[in-house]
């Protein structure tokens, strides 16, 4: 039995919405939200692209959390993968890392340097 074809018609693309959430280090007035969303803005790549986000890619600024709504097909790995890029660019990538608390986003969280120390210590 042959397999069915789709419904004709245009099928809506699935849109994902991921967030980055950089509260510690604006908190301590390490790192600029607006200049980490320029950044991505200027960065990510539609159609082998930059700078040709159209429809596809909407990048916004909620306090010190940057929401990204794309349609698919979009990684959010390449999410990481910028924000790894940004920190290096800014020489803080010795002391943040990208965490992914959950599915649909990151989190910039430092790395933990005491808990070294403690366990020298004993």
């Amino acid at each position: 039995m042959p397999p069915k074809a789709a419904p004709k018609g245009k099928a809506k693309p699935a849109t994902m919405k991921y967030t980055i959430d950089c509260q510690q280090p604006v908190d301590d007035n390490i790192l600029e939200v607006k200049d980490f969303e320029k950044f991505l803005t200027n960065r990510i790549k539609v159609d082998g692209k930059t700078g040709n986000l159209g429809d596809k890619v909407n990048i916004s600024r909620e306090k010190a959390k940057i929401h990204v709504t794309v349609e698919a097909p979009f990684s959010k790995r390449y999410l990481k993968y910028l924000g790894k890029k940004y920190l290096k660019s800014q020489q803080l990538r010795d002391f943040l890392r990208i965490v992914a608390p959950s599915k649909t986003s990151y989190e910039m969280r430092y790395f933990n340097i005491n808990d070294d120390k403690d366990e020298e210590e004993s």
